[in-house]
């Protein structure tokens, strides 16, 4: 079998877990798997790269930062392929260029544009474990080195995986797979030993940080079927496959209870009741770069409401761009309500359950939870809330639809990735 792996910074916070991820490599290599490791920065290293470039320039250019940020992944790998040495097999590191990861020109936030592995499979036809740099590659239009935004070693193992054919994506964390809630806030989270990438995508996307929405993507268009494992234990984790056709517990339509902190709601007034109206409204958003969600419809007569959510750090500039292209919108004032949360259930059965919506407005009314926006899809739907009453609404939810488990989830090193 060619196996891909790919290990976050939690898994690679010291030495001492760099020797024993190693040991896990060889060991996965000596059963006689063909092995390409995708080695994120170690532990807080992109951080302190950040914090570094901060103390030497007030603006740093972006492609000088892609050119720093890169550096903690080849350190990593680096220091990877030493370790296997040191403890008597062989492996190469390779910066995500020499690995044939090919890019756009966006700086920070890289898309793959093509995947070439020609060394990577010259160094497993050696024999040897193939180290690649994650979150990293080269700019077809520029020959300069791009990051490819957060997330990015995840879609660096994804994209190696589909080129090479692999067998199997395994992405290792510090959480014993995919979990029906955040296990650090519902101690009684159940692990997922399957879920459909459907999902697994939605779940992603509202605020799972075990895997990045962009990863699971790329998975699902590529036919990569993933398992999110532990680096710290040896269980076998959570198969994330479009072959699954739904997660949910036995006896629930919902597979997973997920949540996103730091919202704005925004309410746009006197919105024409026309499609071509909400299209100017959030075209205008779109072209400044601000990420819009829960869109609403507000009935008030021929000239109706728009309320949608931006992160709260958007909210600001949401208002400002707004009120200042009010007359050629035609639209009314906008207001932006900040302190908020989004809590959503996500399961592909949710569609068969006419009664999900009804315990959900239940099982909030009951913890006095007020219900401030409602988005409805076919295997989500999600509820605004206050921000500082989230965690409340999760385990309330979690609860209601009979997902807690008898035994405590562990986080192993904290994080959650």
């Amino acid at each position: 079998m060619l196996i891909v792996q790919k290990y976050g910074g939690s898994s690679l916070e010291d030495t001492d877990r760099i020797r024993s991820i190693a040991g896990r490599i060889l060991e996965a290599h000596r059963s006689g798997h063909e092995i390409v490791a995708v080695c994120s920065a170690m532990g807080d290293t992109s951080d302190e790269l950040i914090d570094l470039a901060g103390r030497v320039s007030g603006a740093p250019p972006a492609r000088e930062m892609d050119m720093l940020l890169t550096a903690g992944e080849r350190v990593s790998n680096a220091l990877m392929a030493m370790a296997i040495r040191d403890l008597g097999g062989d492996a190469r590191s390779l910066s995500g260029a020499q690995a044939g990861i090919f890019t756009d020109a966006s700086y920070g936030g890289a898309r793959i544009v093509r995947v070439t592995p020609v060394r990577v499979r010259q160094v497993l036809d050696q024999g040897a474990v193939a180290l690649v740099a994650g979150f990293q590659g080269l700019s077809r239009d520029t020959d300069d080195t791009t990051t490819l935004g957060r997330g990015g070693s995840d879609v660096t193992a994804v994209a190696l995986a589909a080129a090479l054919k692999a067998d199997m994506c395994e992405i290792y964390t510090d959480v014993d797979g995919v979990f029906s809630a955040d296990p650090r806030i519902v101690p009684g989270a159940r692990p997922l030993a399957a879920i459909s990438s459907e999902e697994m995508l939605e779940m992603a996307a509202t605020g799972a940080k075990v895997l990045m929405p962009r990863c699971v993507e790329y998975a699902r268009r590529h036919g990569v079927d993933i398992r999110v494992r532990s680096s710290f234990t040896d269980r076998p984790g959570t198969l994330v496959s479009d072959a699954v056709e739904g997660a949910a517990v036995e006896g629930s339509y919902v597979t997973g209870v997920t949540h996103t902190r730091s919202l704005a709601r925004i309410a746009v007034a006197e919105v024409a009741d026309d499609p071509a109206a909400a299209a100017e409204v959030l075209g205008l958003l779109a072209t400044a770069g601000i990420f819009v969600d829960m869109v609403q419809h507000i009935p008030a007569g021929p000239r109706s409401g728009l309320v949608f959510t931006v992160p709260a750090g958007d909210g600001p500039r949401t208002v400002e761009l707004l009120e200042r292209h009010r007359e050629r919108i035609g639209c009314g004032p906008t207001r932006c309500d900040t302190g908020m949360g989004m809590v959503s259930l996500v399961g592909a059965a949710i569609r068969s359950d006419p009664g999900v919506l009804a315990t959900l407005y239940r099982t909030l009314a009951e913890a006095g939870i007020g219900v401030r926006t409602v988005s409805v899809s076919e295997i989500r739907v999600s509820v605004l809330c206050l921000d500082d009453r989230l965690d409340d609404a999760v385990r309330a939810l979690h609860r209601s639809f009979g997902l807690d488990a008898a035994g405590e989830a562990v986080v192993h090193a904290g994080t959650g990735r």
